[in-house]
């Protein structure tokens, strides 16, 4: 039975990576809030849902985990298209590809129809890692790095809200300010861009590089959703098919939108929100909806 319009999703889609349950680093909590408060037809999962490489290391399973992954069953239950494109870090699930498992579908990559026509690939983003060339010396010191950076970013925020102020991400500041992660992120990008172009399609969504933004590369689309470690950011569709990028920690905004995609400013990093504390918007119906990038 159809739904009345004031109960009607609010989303026509939503594009969730890079979760990392089972991670310490997980911001659990702006999941779910997220998901209780954006309804949608379809959610789809592009990615690193689980993180099967941290329960290696280290056994760790909150109770804000598991109510994500049980918001989710409930959701897929009540009648919401639930997609699952499993990464690199839940691989193992990719075996269950082209099944449902608790009404959610798995499937190796997918393609999504905006209400605007646009035609998106949607993959988690390692198979573009081939772009990103360098050493294993440099990759190590580039995995030793980033993982101290997440360190201060988790104990950074934990004094942040002691003091009363909101999530800020510290890791995405810094890694958007050094010349080297940058240029890896340009080329991760141009590649997802390519593999679009080749078949035919209008963009590509993806994840993995926990890096939000939406630009067009030579007439591609290229949309990344983030994460849940660093930046907290969804993709959404909204009912008339414009696609935008929503922060939702302690403050919640839109950060930039698809018909910002070909403005000057967007080789800048995304400007998510400010060390300064202010009001948060209660709902995601209060969010702007005007396709700009919030200065």
């Amino acid at each position: 039975m159809q739904r009345a319009d004031s109960q009607a999703p609010f989303y026509n889609a939503v594009w969730l990576s890079d979760i990392h349950l089972g991670y310490k680093g997980c911001r659990a909590e702006f999941v779910l809030d997220f998901l209780e408060h954006n309804p949608a037809r379809t959610i789809y999962l592009v990615g690193d849902v689980v993180d099967i490489w941290a329960l290696r290391r280290s056994f760790l399973w909150p109770d804000s985990h598991h109510a994500v992954v049980k918001k989710l069953i409930q959701l897929a239950a009540d009648g919401t298209r639930v997609v699952y494109i499993p990464g690199n870090h839940d691989e193992r699930c990719r075996d269950l590809c082209g099944r449902f498992l608790l009404n959610i579908e798995i499937l190796r990559e997918a393609v999504h129809t905006t209400a605007e026509g646009k035609r998106l690939l949607m993959v988690h983003g390692d198979e573009f890692d081939h772009a990103v060339r360098c050493g294993p010396l440099h990759r190590l010191a580039g995995e030793l790095g980033y993982d101290l950076l997440l360190f201060l970013n988790r104990w950074g925020n934990r004094l942040r809200n002691r003091l009363g102020l909101p999530y800020w991400s510290l890791a995405y500041y810094v890694k958007n300010r050094v010349a080297n992660a940058r240029q890896a992120i340009r080329a991760f990008e141009a590649a997802a861009a390519r593999e679009a172009a080749r078949r035919g399609l209008d963009g590509i969504v993806c994840g993995h590089i926990h890096q939000p933004e939406i630009r067009s590369i030579d007439g591609i689309l290229y949309c990344n959703d983030g994460d849940w470690v660093e930046s907290c950011t969804a993709l959404v569709e909204n009912r008339e098919g414009r696609l935008e990028l929503v922060h939702w920690g302690d403050l919640r905004q839109v950060v930039k939108g698809c018909h910002a995609a070909n403005d000057p400013d967007t080789a800048a990093p995304l400007r998510l929100p400010s060390l300064r504390p202010a009001a948060m918007a209660p709902f995601a119906s209060t969010l702007p909806h005007n396709g700009d990038q919030v200065r």
